[in-house]
């Protein structure tokens, strides 16, 4: 099912179920009920934990979408750092050369067609991508410089791989659900808190009335999709994506 589905009947559903509750409320209203009788108290109350409940959702929201920032950046840096493994492996002979290129191209291939959708499925790396990647440190630091000129190239080379491995390993840690059950407890008991207080405020079965609680509805149910939706860095629609190795390695989309 579409994500954007989902997201339609899920504020398609808050809203028949806030406005169900106003109109039945409402027939249980006695004629001579005065809506200007509400505890001031209670409008504070209300108010308040409306507030709160904004609050929690913003900071949410932001811990989600940094979280994603996050994921997309280590994938830059772990493929710019293959980049540059590629690139500098120039000064070496061209057996060499060659064969570090291989492997290079090779992780990326398999990271970018395989490992991907591995990761989005699965919300871990595979055992594949971590071999192939001992393959291009075998490549680099098995190879012994013949000369100087050689030997200034081969430390960056080796830190350049132990940057492409550190960034895969954020990559990893990045690949599942962020977001902990308590918090997501929390936001759902919060909605339904927040919500369900609106109903105290002796709501009438007017068009302006039942126009604002149901797209207060509807708004509640927006951001919780949202946050769901950037709670898997990888796994979703606005998700982090392969585009930076694509960008540097564009001979393995041939």
């Amino acid at each position: 099912m579409s994500e954007w589905l989902v997201l339609a009947l899920a504020m398609a559903a808050a809203c028949a179920v806030v406005l169900a509750i106003v109109v039945i409320n409402n027939r249980r209203v006695p004629e001579d009920d005065d809506p200007s009788e509400t505890p001031d108290v209670l409008e504070y109350m209300t108010m308040m934990i409306g507030v709160i409940y904004a609050i929690v959702l913003g900071l949410a929201i932001a811990g989600v979408w940094e979280g994603r920032g996050a994921a997309q950046e280590s994938v830059r840096q772990e493929a710019q750092a293959m980049h540059e493994i590629s690139a500098r492996a120039a000064v070496y002979p061209a057996e060499v050369r060659d064969r570090i290129r291989s492997d290079v191209d090779a992780y990326v291939s398999y990271v970018v067609h395989h490992e991907w959708t591995h990761m989005t499925e699965d919300g871990e790396l595979s055992d594949e991508g971590t071999t192939l990647l001992e393959t291009v440190r075998r490549s680099v630091t098995d190879y012994h410089p013949a000369n100087d000129f050689e030997g200034q190239a081969y430390q960056p080379l080796v830190d350049q791989v132990s940057v492409a491995d550190d960034a895969r390993n954020a990559r990893g840690q990045n690949a599942g659900e962020t977001m902990p059950g308590v918090v997501w407890f929390g936001l759902i008991i919060g909605a339904l808190v927040t919500v369900g207080l609106i109903f105290t405020l002796q709501i009438r079965r007017t068009g302006r009335e039942l126009l604002l609680a149901g797209l207060f509805s509807v708004l509640i149910a927006f951001l919780l999709f949202l946050i769901w939706d950037f709670d898997a860095p990888f796994g979703r629609g606005v998700s982090a994506t392969s585009s930076p190795f694509t960008d540097l390695f564009p001979q393995i989309t041939k």
